[in-house]
Formats: structure tokens, sequence, C-alpha cells
């Protein structure tokens, strides 16, 4: 299988897989299945294995805040927008091309949806339809057509009204610059080559949200219940190495942004081309079934949009908001790329779906 589907998971790093390992041991192995909390020596080293993690995830983010992990990003903005609105009586706004994540949880708030325009780009925030002390959604990377929002003035925006910029920087975390005016940041880790089953949710210094969950007091009493040193581990192996290898990785994405756009030049990209990260590419071209695309072409990993809502067999909601009509939407297909595809890797991938294309008449 060719693997281009980078925006619903990453292959787990060796470098990750290597870091877990020793905090999966069992008796007779050594000490690693220690729980963090607990006082003697096994579960001191645990805990420390777990805050130096929370460093390596850290050494990404802004500056003057501490890092919670969580279950994964969608746990973060639930806590975030959930739990915040509770203390933030403004209201809450966001953009109408949020991960469901996020979007499920707007509409349970009665939100206000910001619109973005036909290249899924935010459009300048509105003073009047942003809450005053309430809470902005954002996201930085949009994890279908890979558009890269306005975040810096819709934070600005939110705190002429005093009110909080919450950031989903799943798609963003690792490889483009995060953006240092939020007050709150969801990130995970199996988008950066970590293991599944992990996240994040940063939280600026002096902002008071209320505890996710109540119990044994862990995660600094903000989300109760045992932390797994071992994904803790394979998170900050996956941060770091993230970090390291941040220029590489970003000079070898526009190689193969550069090779899909000279190999497809018949097909539409939906969204901006720029602002966008390059290891996203949504398309389309008319009279292609993307359903049967990817039935044709069942040996290549790609999708039709969001891996969360990609089994509805509902047109993508990102799409729609971009006023993009429904049979273009359903013509349109998601390859995403990063580390660990080669050119080769991408070249035979584009030209199976070139050839299931030619099985449905389109050369």
């Amino acid at each position: 299988m060719i693997y281009l589907d980078y925006q619903a998971t990453t292959p787990l790093a060796p470098e990750a897989r290597e870091a877990m390992l020793r905090w999966l041991e069992g008796p007779g192995e050594g000490d690693g299945f220690a729980n963090p909390a607990s006082t003697h020596k096994g579960g001191r080293a645990a805990a420390a294995a777990v805050e130096v993690a929370r460093d390596q995830v850290a050494a990404l983010l802004p500056k003057r805040g501490r890092v919670f992990f969580t279950s994964g990003a969608t746990e973060s903005l639930n806590w975030a927008l959930l739990r915040g609105a509770e203390v933030l009586p403004g209201g809450v706004a966001g953009l109408s091309i949020e991960h469901a994540g996020s979007l499920q949880c707007l509409e349970r708030l009665n939100a206000t949806i910001l619109p973005v325009d036909s290249e899924g780009l935010a459009l300048p925030p509105e003073n009047a339809l942003i809450p005053e002390n309430g809470i902005v959604a954002t996201m930085l990377v949009n994890n279908e057509v890979g558009t890269i929002q306005p975040v810096a003035d819709f934070a600005a925006a939110a705190h002429a009204k005093n009110s909080l910029l919450l950031c989903d920087a799943v798609q963003g975390y690792g490889r483009v610059a995060i953006p240092g005016e939020a007050d709150l940041i969801a990130i995970s880790a199996h988008k950066i080559h970590g293991p599944k089953g992990i996240g994040a949710l940063w939280v600026k210094d002096g902002v008071d949200l209320p505890p996710l969950m109540f119990g044994g007091a862990q995660e600094q009493g903000m989300r109760s219940g045992t932390v797994s040193p071992a994904l803790c581990a394979g998170f900050g192996a996956a941060a770091a190495l993230a970090a390291e290898r941040f220029e590489k990785d970003a000079e070898h994405v526009e190689r193969l942004w550069s090779l899909a756009l000279d190999m497809l030049p018949e097909w539409t990209i939906n969204g901006a081309a720029n602002p966008r990260y390059h290891g996203n590419l949504n398309v389309r071209r008319e009279g292609v079934n993307g359903l049967r695309l990817m039935s044709d072409a069942r040996d290549i990993a790609f999708s039709l949009g969001s891996a969360c809502g990609s089994g509805s067999g509902k047109v993508s909601h990102v799409l729609r908001a971009m006023g993009i009509g429904e049979a273009d939407a359903r013509a349109s297909i998601r390859l995403g790329w990063g580390r660990y595809t080669s050119e080769q890797n991408l070249r035979d991938g584009l030209n199976a779906i070139k050839d299931a294309a030619r099985l449905q008449g389109v050369n």
C-alpha cells in the first residue's frame, strides 16, 4: 500500500516507538510499568519521564503556558470549549470549517459560526460577530484543504473584547509556526508520527480553565486519571524529532507538492495554494466519482476528506462552506504526504489514481 493520507494519521516514528518500549516493560524486564503517581522508585522514574515528555511537547509551543496531556485533540477541544464556556458567559464563535471536534461543540453551545471565502480562508473578523468575554475558535491549518488561517488576527479581535482564542493546531503542530497570540491550543501526537491515544491542551499562563475531570488530581489537578508514561514518552520523542527535523521535513514536503502539481495539471485545487500547508492537496476533476476512485485505486491510501466523516456519505462541510457544489465535492479527493513519503511513492500513487480516473472515462 502507498500511504497518502497523512492528515488522517501519520506513521509512527521509530524513535517514538523506541521511547515507548521501556515504559511498557513488565516484571522481569524492568520497572517501566510503574504508575507515575506512585512514590516508590519506579513511580518516580515514570513521573520523571512524563515531565521530560511534557517539556519536549512544550518546546514547539509558545512560552508562558502549561501543557496538560489528554487522550487526544478532540478531548482537548471539548475541554476548552465546553468547560471554558461555563466560566466565560459571553458566548462562543468559531469558523465554519472547524474540525468536528470543535464544530459539534460550537453547535451544542449555539455559537456564532464565522464564514470563510471560496478559497477556504477565514474572512476578516467582524467586531459584531466576536463575543464579549467568551471564546473564539480558529483552527490553524484546515484538515481537509490545508489552508492556514489568520489566527493572530482573530486573537487580536478576541482580546479586544476580553475573549479567549482557542487554536486547533493539530495539523500545524510540528509543521508550521504556532501563533503565540493564542490562549488555548489543542494538539495531537499521532499527526506528528507519535502514538494514537494522546494529545494535549496548552493553556496560557493566567487563563483560568476549570478542571476536566476529578479524582486523583493528576495532571496538576486538572485532569484526573492515571497518566500513561509510554504514550507521553512517544509523544515527547515525536515532538523532539519534529523540532530537530523541522526544516528538512518542510523542504521535503515542498518537493512533493511541486511533483504533485506537475503530475495533476488537469485537476483543480480546492482551497488557496497559499497560505497553505503543502503536505495537503485537496483536488477535484470533473467527471470523477471520488468514492469509485478509492475503490479502483484500492492499493493507494487517500481520502475524500476528514477521516472522522468519510464513512458518513455526506458531502464535506468544509467544501460546502467554501461554496463548492455537491457534484464538485463528490469529485474531490484529499492527498496527504510527509516525512516518510518518497518521491517514487508519490509518483506511483498519483499514476495509480490517474489510471483509476481513466476507468471512469476521464483522461
